[in-house]
């Protein structure tokens, strides 16, 4: 559903613009009513749909929190999924929480990831795609990315 890397601006209320190539599919598939929370990795947002955010949920809280990583993803993951509605004008709304985790001011970067888009600060997003690309990659390839061919 979603592809691509788009620059965006973020105003003042902490509003943003969905990218137009995706609003239609957006209020069709679940009304414009998505799901925003945190990377547990990173410092990104993660915007799901917000049906298939429930499937996600849904599979996260069946896990056992006696596991003090599955807690702790549980707490981080759920704890901060904030529901969000698209506006008439495509654009949806951060909570102040949100965009602090993020540390994204007025420029960002949406990045596409197939059922789900990732937020970033602009600037932080140059600096860890930068250091991507110039890292070590033989040694962090997997069997299963090994397996597939591009």
């Amino acid at each position: 559903m979603f592809r691509g890397v788009n620059n965006i601006s973020l105003d003042a209320k902490g509003r943003l613009a969905i990218p137009v190539r995706y609003r239609e599919r957006l209020s069709q598939y679940c009304a414009g009513e998505m799901v925003v929370t945190i990377d547990t990795e990173e410092n990104c947002l993660l915007i799901y749909p917000r049906p298939d955010w429930e499937d996600i949920q849904r599979r996260v809280e069946t896990l056992s929190s006696f596991e003090a990583a599955t807690r702790r993803v549980q707490r981080l993951l759920i704890g901060h999924a904030t529901d969000i509605q698209m506006d008439n004008n495509g654009r949806i709304l951060l909570t102040p929480p949100l965009r602090e985790y993020a540390q994204i001011g007025k420029k960002g970067v949406l990045l596409g990831q197939g059922a789900k888009l990732e937020l970033w600060d602009e600037e932080h997003w140059f600096s860890r795609r930068d250091a991507w690309l110039s890292g070590p990659t033989g040694s962090e390839i997997t069997d299963e990315l090994r397996s597939l061919s591009l």
